[in-house]
């Protein structure tokens, strides 16, 4: 099959012919319908998660977390699937030869959800990676309705979805982003916008008397993002090695984001039926995963863009 790889000491992805693999015990192949391209690919195929110790050094790194498609097969044990079902899923481990840039991906079948049959395979495939870390980073937080979210990146891909989900479990959000993404994020949900810029702490102190209940980091503004929350808060922080000092009392988690197949399909649900907005930035072929992380370096994106094979 063909798949995007990245090789060590390499700046370039490459479209090879690797090894299919048929599902062991506990897991499901899936023929790759639409793949996004996330930043966390970029930093694979820069080489981040060996410099962190993630993982050992290694010649060659699959590159492709989200995946959505349908069963081409199904390992001893697996009970819910079988083949031909429409699923999505997330590829959260990152030693592996071939990801989800590839015409087939095997996975753990707790990781791979349904995919309902009124949405679209590609706007489908931008749900995983970023749609269960905005969710996982709400749940770390644990607000109630009424309380106060400040949520960075907040027209970003993890940001846009943190900021829906949270005004629908009826929390009061600050939205900050860049001037020209008001209207969006006002229009998933923001209470109040603030756009990116100096003494942000203190322009959204004046909206939010005392500070914030918490924070959503998403855009590793890290101390200024912290200051904008009340003494003895919550901050989440999605990004690696982007976690401030838990300050003032203030619980500061880092995120690292899991696969959940369960709350996968609750998120495709919820975007069938319109309440959570899925934003492709472009389609591209496998063959053209080059100029796929060419156009995400160059940044500007609003949404993501998705590999087809």
């Amino acid at each position: 099959m063909r798949a995007v790889i990245a090789r060590a000491g390499s700046s370039v992805v490459e479209v090879v012919d690797a090894p299919d693999r048929e599902p062991g015990p506990g897991r499901v192949r899936i023929r790759v319908a639409a793949a996004t391209v996330n930043p966390v690919d970029s930093m694979v195929l820069d080489g981040a998660p060996v410099r962190f110790g993630l993982v050992r050094a290694r010649e060659v790194f699959g590159l492709g977390w989200d995946v959505a498609g349908e069963v081409a097969g199904v390992g001893a044990g697996v009970t819910g699937f079988a083949v031909g079902d429409a699923v999505l899923g997330l590829r959260d481990r990152l030693d592996v030869r071939a990801g989800a840039h590839a015409e087939f991906v095997v996975l753990d079948a707790d990781a791979v959800g349904a995919l309902p049959a009124g949405l679209d395979a590609v706007a489908a495939a931008t749900i995983p990676l970023n749609g269960l870390t905005a969710w996982q980073g709400l749940d770390l937080l644990d607000l109630s309705a009424g309380d106060t979210l400040v949520v960075t990146g907040a027209a970003g891909a993890v940001g846009g979805f943190a900021v829906e989900l949270a005004a629908a479990r009826g929390v009061r959000v600050v939205a900050v982003a860049g001037a020209a993404d008001e209207d969006f994020v006002r229009g998933v949900g923001a209470e109040w916008f603030a756009p990116r810029g100096p003494e942000l702490a203190d322009r959204i102190r004046a909206m939010v008397p005392g500070g914030a209940d918490a924070a959503l980091d998403a855009a590793m503004l890290g101390p200024d993002a912290l200051d904008a929350v009340r003494g003895g808060g919550a901050f989440v922080v999605v990004n690696a090695g982007a976690a401030p000092p838990a300050l003032r009392g203030i619980r500061v988690h880092h995120l690292w984001v899991r696969a959940d197949g369960a709350r996968l399909a609750e998120l495709a649900a919820l975007a069938e039926k319109g309440a959570l907005t899925l934003r492709v930035a472009g389609v591209l072929a496998l063959a053209d995963a080059t100029e796929a992380f060419a156009r995400l370096g160059e940044g500007g994106l609003r949404g993501r863009l998705v590999l087809v094979p």
